[in-house]
C-alpha cells in the first residue's frame, strides 16, 4: 500500500488542538492501513510551545527537512500565526513544499501561512469565523467563505477552528483510504457526530445569546428538540407558561431576536443538515423541518444562506459523512 507522508507545520504559539486532533486521526488510520508517516516541522527543530503552554517536539526544522516528496502539507493556526507568516525562511519552505505536494491543507488560521507562501491564491478557503475579515482584508486574492467547517477546492483543503481539523482529517483519510477505514477511525476515536464540510460554523450558540430564565430556556429547548413541530407564538407561550405578548417581549429581550425569526433560523439549520446528510427530496425535508412546502423552504433558505437548497446540496453534499 502507498504510504502518505504528512508534514505538520508548527511554530511558537500554535494551537495545540490543531495538531493533536488531526495527528491522532492520521495515526489511527495508519494502524488500520499502515498508510501514513507523520512528521512535525518548525522554523527550527526542537521544543515548540503552544498557546496554552503545552510543548511538542518538532523533529525537523526548515534547514534539515527536504520540502520535496510530501503528500499532504498541514499548516496549523494559533495566536502567533501572524508572526509566523512573517518568517521568510518558514514561508519559503512552505512554498517549496506546497509546490510539489499532492495536497495543501490548513487548520483554523493556518491558512494565513499558506496565503503568505502564495499557495492558495484564487482558491475558495475557510478559517475560524473570528479571522474572516482579517483574511479577506489581508489577502484579497482569496475567496474567503467562513460558513463551512471545511472546504475542498481542488488540492487545497482548509478548515475552521480547532476541532474542525479532525473533521478535515477524516475527510482526507476517506479520500485516501475509503469510507470503511475513515468510519473505523471515527468509531475508534468516538467521533460520533456526523459533520460534513458544509455544516455551518455559525450554529445557534454562536449567533444568538443564551436565555437567562427558565421559561425562555424551556421554549428554546422545545424548538431545538423538534424544529418541525408547531411553533407559533401561542404554542411557544404554552411551553413558557407565559402569555403570547409576554413571551414575545421576554424572548426578544433575552435572545436578541423575535421568536418567529429564531424558529426560522433553527429550521433552516435543520434543513441544511438534512440536505448534506441524506438524499431525501427537498419537499420531504421542507415538511419535516416545519416549512410546510418546498417553496417556503426555498425562500427562507435563500434569505439566510444566499443560495437555493438544491444548490447547497450540490455544493456540499459531495463530502461524505464519516460516522
Amino acid at each position: 500500500m502507498q504510504r502518505h507522508r504528512i508534514v505538520f507545520v508548527v511554530f511558537d504559539g500554535f494551537q495545540a488542538l490543531d495538531l493533536a486532533g488531526p495527528h491522532e486521526v492520521f495515526q489511527h488510520a495508519g494502524t488500520f492501513s499502515g498508510g501514513y508517516d507523520c512528521q512535525i516541522l518548525a522554523p527550527t527543530a526542537g521544543l515548540v510551545r503552544s498557546t496554552s503552554g503545552l510543548a511538542v517536539q518538532a523533529g525537523h526544522g526548515v534547514a534539515d527537512l527536504d520540502p520535496r516528496g510530501i503528500d499532504t502539507l498541514v499548516a496549523l493556526g494559533g495566536n502567533s500565526v501572524d508572526q509566523a507568516a512573517q518568517n521568510s525562511a518558514l514561508t519559503e519552505w512552505i512554498a517549496a513544499a506546497g509546490a510539489s505536494a499532492r495536497r495543501v491543507t490548513s487548520v483554523c488560521s493556518g491558512v494565513f501561512l499558506l496565503a503568505a507562501a502564495g499557495l492558495v491564491g484564487g482558491h475558495r478557503v475557510t478559517t475560524h469565523w473570528s479571522r474572516e475579515e482579517q483574511l479577506a482584508r489581508e489577502h484579497p486574492e482569496l475567496r474567503v467563505d467562513c460558513d463551512p467547517i471545511f472546504i475542498r477546492d481542488g488540492r487545497v483543503w482548509t478548515s475552521a477552528g480547532v476541532t474542525a481539523g479532525m473533521d478535515l482529517a477524516l475527510a482526507l483519510v476517506e479520500d485516501d483510504l475509503g469510507r470503511d477505514i475513515a468510519h473505523a477511525v471515527a468509531q475508534e476515536l468516538v467521533l460520533f457526530l456526523r459533520r460534513p464540510g458544509g455544516q455551518s460554523q455559525y450554529s445557534v450558540p454562536l449567533w444568538s445569546r443564551q436565555p437567562s430564565s427558565d421559561p425562555i430556556r424551556n421554549t428554546v429547548s422545545a424548538i431545538h428538540t423538534d424544529p418541525g413541530a408547531r411553533h407559533g407564538i401561542a404554542d411557544l407561550a404554552a411551553h413558557a407558561g407565559l402569555s403570547p405578548r409576554h413571551l414575545q417581549r421576554r424572548f426578544t429581550a433575552e435572545l436578541g431576536t423575535p421568536p418567529a425569526a429564531y424558529v426560522e433560523r433553527v429550521r433552516v439549520e435543520a434543513a441544511r443538515r438534512a440536505l448534506v446528510e441524506g438524499d431525501d427530496p427537498v419537499e420531504t425535508i421542507a415538511h419535516r423541518c416545519g416549512f410546510g412546502s418546498a417553496e417556503t423552504l426555498r425562500r427562507s433558505f435563500h434569505r439566510q444562506v444566499g443560495i437555493a437548497p438544491s444548490e447547497y446540496r450540490d455544493r456540499f453534499g459531495s463530502i461524505k459523512e464519516y460516522a
